[in-house]
């Protein structure tokens, strides 16, 4: 009776995973065909990725994505830790509150994200344009342009925007975990603050710092919905453009860039997860040393 269920959680199991992953390992598969069908099989062939890194246009969204995310990811991670910081140093009741915010842009639908930061981009600029039309009418020093337009600022803005609570979101444990002690010690020691953060704050948190950078470069470089709606017609993220060209004849650049990028986000969460590993593995080893 036990083997029985055995085999059927095993057998529902991989039909779970076959289920999630065949249309991926489909498209894989066919980015290597020597034909041009999407269903019929002609050959092994790495043509299309020869095509793919000639196409200008599609080389020219992954340098606009890789760009915005790795500005994003930058800022971010230099934000979000410091925010994190500031909310360990808060008394607990204001924390929580505070936390519980930063969380709700991660559980948020990404087309109310998207559709919000629109809006208020379109309102910014039209006080923007009305601002900049009576400076430049009482003085000419400083000339401002009086018309803004969606594009890769605004990109790399909404980026910035939606990374900073993974970041937060990762450094905040690892604050936790440090003995409230140690900058106290260190200060005690002839440490200014910014000396006691450089040495013993940094080092402690670099775990988290490192692990809020993977995930919002993850999350940057996989967006879609938000790229959209604030990129305007300047600015095109890889995806956006991957998106565009399944309107017309699905081409197999797109079985190819795909690929690609799904071997870029695997690699990542490999990352991710093998430095968890390692940490959680450092930590047993150290408990059992004390």
């Amino acid at each position: 009776m036990k083997k029985s269920n055995r085999f059927g959680n095993r057998l529902l199991m991989a039909l779970v995973f076959l289920f999630l992953y065949a249309p991926i390992l489909i498209l894989i598969i066919f980015s290597f065909n020597a034909g041009n069908s999407s269903s019929v099989w002609k050959g092994f062939s790495l043509a299309w990725y020869g095509k793919l890194f000639h196409n200008r246009l599609i080389m020219q969204s992954v340098y606009t994505t890789l760009i915005v995310s790795f500005l994003a990811t930058a800022i971010a991670t230099v934000a979000g830790t410091f925010a994190a910081i500031g909310f360990y140093a808060m008394r607990r009741k204001l924390r929580d509150s505070l936390v519980t915010v930063n969380n709700i842009p991660m559980m948020n639908a990404d087309i109310v994200t998207g559709v919000s930061l629109c809006l208020f981009f379109v309102a910014f600029f039209n006080g923007w344009g009305s601002f900049a039309g009576w400076l430049n009418s009482i003085q000419s020093v400083i000339v401002l342009p009086t018309r803004l337009t969606l594009g890769f600022g605004t990109l790399l803005i909404a980026h910035i925007s939606f990374n900073i609570p993974y970041v937060i979101l990762s450094v905040g444990p690892k604050l936790r975990q440090m003995d409230k002690n140690l900058i106290d010690a260190a200060q005690d020691l002839g440490c200014t603050w910014m000396q006691a953060f450089w040495k013993v704050v940094l080092p402690e948190i670099k775990p988290g710092i490192v692990s809020g950078a993977l995930t919002a470069f993850t999350m940057s470089i996989d967006d879609f919905v938000i790229s959209y709606f604030t990129a305007g017609s300047s600015a095109s993220t890889l995806a956006m453009t991957i998106y565009g060209m399944t309107k017309k004849r699905v081409s197999p650049q797109i079985n190819a860039v795909s690929t690609l990028l799904f071997a870029a986000v695997l690699l990542l969460l490999v990352i991710i997860n093998v430095r968890e590993a390692r940490q959680e593995k450092r930590a047993a080893e150290n408990r059992i040393n004390l």
